[in-house]
């Protein structure tokens, strides 16, 4: 089959690279345009292009789909189907409708539960013990189209976003080389998601990252993981700084009756905060403002917390 790729992130690399490895007829990939990065705004080119570019397949990077703006390089490649994997812009109907086969997603969570742009972390932040990747027929409504293969992928109690990013990245892959493979074969069957079971997973936003410590520590020990690396849960200290958190553990010891939420209870070689419900967290790493990443040992011995001091 003549296959159009449209991916953007790292995600995405694994979908596509899985695609070339079994020796699929990659006819171009469409990726968002060169992003100005780092301290001197230099272009940047989006993962997918890079690797595109190595391997020798056709580059296409249009600022929208949207009005026809690629309607005349769709009928140039001529797709019988396209992949899409985290490629970061609506679909318009024309594009959904060009492809013999369609349009085939691969999406990070169990479908129909967490639709939306961020579905790995969100499947963190709430706590869930088991998520996964689906493919699916794409349709007009967002991440509302018929499922096609299903793959789980558990998720540990310290597995953090870049941990199960590469999980999923792998599991994604692995599903769509078997759709497509169910395509060929004609063994392909689509099933209606169960809307009343959809829920929505909603971009990250500043206000997600936010440490309330008056949450219990499991709370917060899952909202740290689902955040790190990137873009990083984070408090304040008394004097006002930001203090990011990459990781933490939920602490075994309850905290004092007494002791209000956000409170320091221990400095060792880790910082011991109390949290609701008498719970407690131990920040293991932290991010402090114009730092760099370190262990909280080594925080700590510079002397910035005190046993008693309030976070939050």
């Amino acid at each position: 089959m003549r296959i159009l790729f449209m991916g953007t992130p790292e995600y995405a690399l694994f979908s596509l690279r899985a695609l070339c490895d079994a020796g699929e007829n990659i006819i171009g990939v469409v990726t968002q345009p060169d992003k100005p990065k780092g301290r001197g705004y230099e272009l940047s080119p989006p993962p997918v292009k890079i690797f595109a570019a190595a391997r020798g397949i056709p580059v296409y990077q249009p600022e929208t789909l949207r009005g026809g703006a690629f309607d005349a390089e769709l009928k140039e490649l001529a797709p019988e189907l396209i992949v899409v994997v985290a490629y970061g812009k609506i679909l318009p109907q024309t594009v959904l409708d060009f492809p013999q086969y369609g349009c085939i997603n691969v999406h990070g969570s169990l479908l129909p539960e967490y639709r939306g742009a961020a579905p790995m972390q969100r499947a963190i932040i709430d706590g869930k013990t088991e998520t996964g990747v689906t493919t699916m027929q794409m349709a007009a409504g967002l991440d509302t189209g018929d499922m096609l293969v299903t793959v789980k992928v558990p998720i540990g109690e310290n597995d953090n976003f870049e941990d199960m990013h590469d999980r999923l990245g792998e599991a994604g892959a692995a599903a769509l080389t078997e759709t497509i493979a169910r395509l060929r074969a004609g063994r392909l069957v689509a099933i209606p998601q169960d809307d009343s079971k959809a829920t929505y997973a909603a971009k990250i936003e500043k206000a997600d990252c936010l440490l309330d410590f008056s949450k219990p520590a499991k709370a917060l020990h899952d909202r740290i993981r689902g955040l790190s690396p990137f873009p990083l849960a984070f408090t304040r200290t008394p004097d006002g700084k930001m203090l990011k958190v990459p990781e933490s553990r939920v602490g075994r010891e309850m905290a004092p009756a007494d002791a209000k939420p956000g409170t320091v209870l221990a400095l060792s070689d880790r910082i011991t905060v109390a949290c609701g419900d008498q719970t407690t967290l131990e920040l293991t790493r932290v991010l402090p403002e114009g730092k760099g990443r370190m262990s909280a040992a080594d925080y700590i011995r510079g002397r910035r917390l005190s046993v008693g001091d309030m976070l939050g």
